[in-house]
């Protein structure tokens, strides 16, 4: 039998009970996890995360719908969590935040400050600067001039009466003005790179401008900020100077030592191309860290070293962004929101607590903001622009954000600033980033930079805002008199590009396009050329939308939309088509939130005057272009929700003539079909094949590239719409069409009629006349006696008297379109007419092409919506009269 000894003995021999192991069990042993053990951090560290996420998370779903950055949440969070609010429940600090477990959640926020400064750096383009670089160096000195001046007379009196207080080194003067001085003049880059974003102010003088002045004053504050915290740490003048000599010449170092070696390491790996491979994301890590390492060491903070190992990465081929992506992700929302909780954490509003204070606090937000609103703007006015833009600069160069956090925290570490004066600025901080983009927004609204452009343009006269040269296409009362009546074309179109349906929608584009002139040799006569007017050349702008994420990257990929522009793969496909059509192609890629797509291209199709806004219905059944599109979201893509909420919020928005195009294989489908016998031929080899061998043949592709157009005509403006286009693509010598107008007689509606679709409810639906029937009545006569001779043997008219007009039309569609199997492609062009059925349902593309779609026709669908008139659809716009050009579509 084995005894185990409960007793041991000590130096004098003494008897002891033997030292138990530490309990394994946790709660199951009774442990409370919330009390903090230094030998098993992690689990306080958890809770403490996880608190800190929820609450953060919490604050930001409100403040996203005002446009706020993120990182109020976080201090807001903070200050909640701190000794302001929730501190002051008994026991809460104790058990979630204990004084002895904050160094640990400290160097975990610290390393994730670390990277985000590496992150701070990636994002500083300097190229921004240099392109502009009078505008930006005047409107960024005085930016940083008039708040550092003012700032010095504030920093006397806080010096005074708050220098001495508990927390706080003895430090000269000097250095305490020269941090008051940065703290009050400091610019937060990031979080204006990405107010810039969101509010679509990146293209425009006022972007350009306020990111080239934020890129220097971002570099200018993180210098003069080294140059404090070296004050701060050296003994003497002398050792303060080494530790600036060394630390610029490191920069030195970086830049032409270590860069060349990194750059040649990239172009061996083909990171440039391809993005950067994982030993070239250890060795940028390893930069990073390294740097910070350094001047770390020499007295500067580690923070400085991980700025300058991110300016020196290449913005080459994207790779700045696509490092930002693979690091941004866990910094974003883990690490950053611990730092800046703890910000919160140290700010203590009890602290505010007598008047001095709060007329401190009013004084340094005032000064703070006012400095840097009026130099700014002054300096920008001085550049040329108008009062307003010169506004909004100051306005969003007053932005202090999370950098602005930064500095303070430094200060607080380095003890040059106590905690009240922190929390004083903090303050400020909080009230200046706040208002930021509200005032932004309204200073420099869309509706005023549209007015703005078209006055620079010399289309507007500024003071009345009427056109200088008239509207085209533009009449008194809407109405398509007889004498206009097909007498406009489209000559310019914008087209919303979708990957996923982009072979069909190019081979619908391409029917705008024109014969070419023929190339002829000079020594040919050309007296003896047939004398043939050439088709006018359509303008088509095509536009790729980019979501825009709150990711870091999906911010520093629009800043840099111009070379996404030259290298896209589907506007370089685009602009191939507009040269094997005779097409005048040109096309963007415009980078923003999803909820704004919709007035994206209505607000371009406004800027360039486009006479039909051309949107392809999604084949993925969403709003993302997936490019592995399986067969469940090719039948489900109609009663895609998202989709048909964009569209539809783009009907209802855009003034012009906007057109919807829902695929059914037009132009053929890369579509794998089913295994036949009629799609290939297996036979067995020949002479001089191995015996027994089996060889595929696939049938031929057709060449046939003739399409068939049906028209039913309805009447109203939109079906007038539909009408022009299908005569205008008529002119095309592969396109036939038919036309039917269905006149529908009775006083205000017809007869009822039952419709069977999963879709549209059965039973009775009441349809309404969409128009006034004679003025239909006179555009269909009056379309068909003015259409030209040429086009007379490949258009055929016909009326119809229905009292069952939707049944007739399918019964037509299903006669006419479809039938031919081995063409391009037919088409189904009617109008929108949303006002003709009255069955209390929200309909997104009109009663008729619900229906249509519904049945088994094998034929694309384009449906139509004539510009609006106000008078006749409800549609105010925005009640102004410049940079609007009105299409030719008009209504009825």
């Amino acid at each position: 039998m084995e005894y185990v000894n409960l007793f041991t003995r000590d130096d004098n021999g003494t008897t002891q009970p033997a030292p138990k192991a530490t309990g394994q069990g946790g709660i199951l042993e009774g442990q409370d996890p919330s009390v903090y053990d230094p030998k098993n951090p992690i689990i306080m560290f958890i809770i403490q995360a996880c608190v800190i996420l929820c609450v953060c998370r919490a604050l930001h779903f409100p403040l996203g719908y005002l446009k706020e950055p993120r990182v109020v949440g976080e201090v807001l969070g903070g200050i909640l969590l701190g000794p302001s609010v929730f501190g002051r429940i008994p026991g809460f600090t104790q058990h979630i935040f204990p004084p002895e477990s904050i160094p640990n959640l400290n160097n975990v926020a610290n390393l994730g400050l670390i990277l985000f400064l590496f992150i701070i750096g990636l994002e500083v383009d300097l190229r921004y600067f240099f392109s502009n670089w009078k505008v930006a160096l005047s409107v960024g000195a005085a930016g940083m001039s008039f708040p550092f001046a003012l700032g010095i007379g504030v920093s006397h009196g806080l010096y005074n009466q708050f220098g001495n207080e508990t927390g706080t080194v003895p430090i000269a003067y000097g250095t305490y003005l020269l941090f008051i001085g940065i703290a009050m003049s400091i610019t937060a880059f990031p979080v204006l790179c990405r107010i810039l974003t969101e509010l679509k102010l990146l293209q425009t003088p006022v972007g350009i401008i306020t990111l080239a002045s934020g890129v220097g004053d971002d570099v200018v504050g993180w210098v003069l900020l080294a140059l404090c915290v070296a004050l701060v740490n050296a003994g003497s003048g002398l050792t303060a100077l080494y530790i600036i000599l060394v630390t610029i010449e490191f920069g030195l170092f970086l830049t032409f030592g270590i860069r060349p070696l990194f750059m040649r390491a990239l172009e061996r790996t083909h990171s440039l191309q391809d993005g950067p491979t994982q030993g070239i994301m250890v060795l940028t890590i390893l930069l990073c860290l390294g740097s910070a390492f350094f001047t770390g060491a020499i007295g500067v903070h580690p923070i400085f070293g991980a700025f300058l190992a991110g300016l020196i990465m290449p913005h080459e081929g994207g790779f700045a962004i696509k490092v930002t992506e693979k690091i941004e992700d866990l910094m974003m929302t883990l690490f950053l929101p611990l730092y800046f909780t703890l910000s919160g954490l140290n700010t203590n509003l009890g602290l505010l607590n007598n008047g001095i204070t709060w007329a401190y606090l009013i004084a340094v937000t005032i000064i703070a903001f006012s400095s840097k609103f009026l130099g700014v703007a002054v300096a920008a006015r001085l550049n040329g622009l108008v009062w307003r833009e010169s506004f909004s600069i100051g306005a969003l160069m007053s932005c202090k954000g999370l950098v602005e956090l930064i500095v303070l925290n430094i200060g607080l570490q380095a003890k040059i600033i106590s905690t009240r004066v922190f929390t004083m600025f903090v303050v400020m901080a909080l009230i200046t980033t706040f208002a930021t983009t509200p005032l932004t927004s309204l200073l420099y609204p869309p509706w005023y930079q549209r007015k703005l452009e078209a006055w620079k343009r010399g289309e507007i006269d500024w003071d009345t805002g009427a056109p200088i040269r008239p509207d085209r296409g533009n009449s008194e009362d809407g109405l398509i008199t007889p004498e206009k009546a097909g007498s406009s074309d489209i000559q310019s179109l914008l087209i919303y590009l979708r990957l996923d349906n982009m072979p069909n929608t190019l081979a619908f584009v391409s029917l705008f396009g024109g014969r070419s002139v023929e190339n002829l040799h000079p020594r040919h006569d050309l007296t003896a050329v047939e004398d043939e007017k050439p088709r006018t050349v359509v303008q088509v702008h095509g536009m790729r939308l980019v979501q825009l994420t709150a990711r870091l990257g999906s911010v520093m990929t629009s800043s840099e939309t111009e070379a996404l522009s030259a290298f896209d793969p589907v506007l370089n496909a685009f602009r191939v088509l507009g040269q094997l059509y005779n097409l005048a192609v040109s096309g963007e890629v415009d980078i923003v939130p999803e909820d704004s797509y919709a007035e994206s291209l209505t607000t371009k199709a406004t800027e360039e005057a486009s006479d039909l806004l051309l949107i392809p219905w999604t084949e993925t059944g969403s709003m993302s272009e997936a490019p592995l599109v399986s067969k469940n979201t090719i039948e489900r893509k109609l009663r895609s929700e998202a989709y048909s909420i964009f569209v539809n919020e783009t009907f209802n928005t855009h003034r012009g003539a906007t057109a919807v195009f829902v695929n059914k294989g037009f132009s053929g489908t890369l579509e794998q079909s089913p295994a036949v016998l009629s799609r290939r031929i297996l036979f067995k080899s020949g002479r001089g094949q191995e015996r027994g061998a089996i060889t595929e043949m696939t049938e031929l592709p057709s060449v046939d590239r003739s399409h068939h157009i049906f028209v039913p005509f309805f009447g109203g403006a939109d079906a007038q719409a539909a009408v022009r286009l299908a005569l205008q693509l008529a002119a095309n010598q592969e396109i036939t069409v038919t036309l039917i107008h269905y006149q529908m007689r009775g006083e205000d509606q017809i007869t009822e009629e039952s419709l069977g679709s999963k879709s549209v409810p059965d039973g009775k639906i009441k349809v309404e006349t969409a128009g006034e029937e004679g003025d239909d009545d006179t555009f269909f006569v009056t379309i068909q006696r003015n259409l030209v001779e040429s086009l007379r043997p490949r258009v055929s008219f016909r009326t119809t008297i229905s009292y069952d007009p939707v049944q007739d039309a399918i019964t037509d569609a299903q006669n006419e379109v479809g039938r031919d199997r081995r063409n391009g492609g037919d088409l189904i062009i009617l109008g929108r007419n949303i006002r003709m059925a009255d069955s209390g349902a929200s309909r997104c593309l009109g009663l008729v092409a619900d229906v249509l779609l519904e049945k088994d026709i094998s034929a694309s669908v384009v449906v139509m919506q004539a510009r609006a008139n106000p008078l006749r659809r409800g549609h105010s716009g925005n009640g102004t009269r410049f940079a609007e050009a009105l299409p030719p579509f008009e209504s009825a």
